[in-house]
C-alpha cells in the first residue's frame, strides 16, 4: 500500500520529523494542526473560535486537494489550553461539521507549543472510493 506524506513547511516538522498528514490507502491521518498560516503567522490571536475555524479550513484544503472534503472525516481530536473555551470551539466545529457528526474528543491540555495557540486538532478521514476500488481490485 502506498504511503503519501504531506508537509506544510512549519519549523516544527523538520525538528520533530513528522508529517502534517499521511495518506495510506483509504486512510487520511492529520497530525495535531494549529492556527499557523504558511507564513508562520498565528491566526485568531486570543480567539479560540477563529483558531478552530482556521484549523478546520486548513485541513479541509488538504482533503480537497486529494479529492475529499469534510464529509469523509470520521474523527476529530481537539486539544484546548482552556476548557472554558469549549463553547466557542464547539460552535466552530459544529458549523463545519453540521450534519456530518464525526466522532470527537475535546480535552484540556496544560499548554501547546506556543503560548498564543489555544487549539490544536487532529483528524482522521477515510476515502470510501479507495476502499471500494481496493475491494474490486482484490477480487480479480
Amino acid at each position: 500500500m502506498e504511503i503519501k506524506r504531506i508537509g506544510s513547511k512549519t519549523k516544527w516538522e523538520n525538528i520533530v520529523s513528522y508529517s502534517r498528514a499521511v495518506i495510506c490507502g483509504p486512510y487520511f491521518e492529520f497530525s495535531g494542526t494549529t492556527a499557523i498560516d504558511e507564513n508562520g503567522t498565528i491566526i485568531g490571536l486570543g480567539d479560540a473560535y477563529k483558531q478552530t475555524k482556521f484549523i478546520i479550513e486548513k485541513i479541509q484544503k488538504v482533503l480537497q486537494m486529494n479529492g475529499l472534503d469534510l464529509e469523509q472525516v470520521i474523527r476529530t481530536r481537539i486539544f484546548v489550553t482552556n476548557i472554558d473555551d469549549w463553547e466557542e470551539v464547539g460552535r466552530a466545529h459544529g458549523e463545519c461539521f453540521k450534519n456530518i457528526n464525526p466522532c470527537s474528543t475535546l480535552v484540556e491540555v496544560s499548554r501547546l507549543i506556543d503560548d498564543k495557540l489555544l487549539v490544536e486538532i487532529e483528524m482522521t478521514a477515510i476515502n470510501q472510493k479507495e476502499i471500494v476500488n481496493s475491494f474490486f481490485t482484490s477480487q480479480k
